[in-house]
């Protein structure tokens, strides 16, 4: 009997509703802060490699040592990567929306947040103009929370 396999797959339904607190640390509670306080984006510099990691990290993820000194990484960059999100999911703004990795002036690693600018009716023509890598800014929210929806990518003319 243990050497057959299932009629059918199982489907076991669940819901998980929690709160929680995460300590963000010292590094990411800076870089969350200057998202508040001042509608800047920062990274940390690694000693070793010299790379600019944004967002900003205690430690280089290719090196394994600590960071040193923070840079503003600017506010524009190019969209690395993106995906068209067509269904909706709990927590998240209505569909049609665009998510996309933007490495920005001054950063070495990329930051990931949501894309605007571009028309999402026809998403094939929207994934060929993001396909481009177009330059895209950061636009911050008047009232910031310290929370990385405080700002989203804008893809430029």
């Amino acid at each position: 009997m243990a050497d057959t396999l299932p009629d059918a797959l199982v489907t076991i339904p669940g819901k998980w509703d929690f709160e929680y607190r995460y300590f963000a640390g010292e590094v990411s509670s800076r870089f969350f802060n200057a998202l508040r306080n001042e509608g800047r984006i920062y990274g940390t510099r690694c000693p070793k490699c010299a790379r600019t990691l944004v967002p900003a990290r205690s430690f280089c993820d290719a090196c394994f040592v600590a960071t040193e000194g923070w840079i503003d990484a600017g506010d524009v960059g190019v969209l690395e990567v993106f995906t068209v999100v067509t269904t909706q999911f709990p927590g998240l703004p209505a569909p049609p929306f665009a998510i996309g990795y933007v490495t920005l002036e001054n950063a070495d690693t990329a930051i990931i947040n949501y894309i605007d600018g571009v028309d999402l009716s026809n998403v094939d023509a929207a994934a060929e103009r993001f396909m481009a890598r177009p330059r895209v800014r950061a636009v911050f929210k008047p009232d910031r929370e310290g929370r990385i929806t405080d700002f989203h990518f804008e893809v430029l003319p």
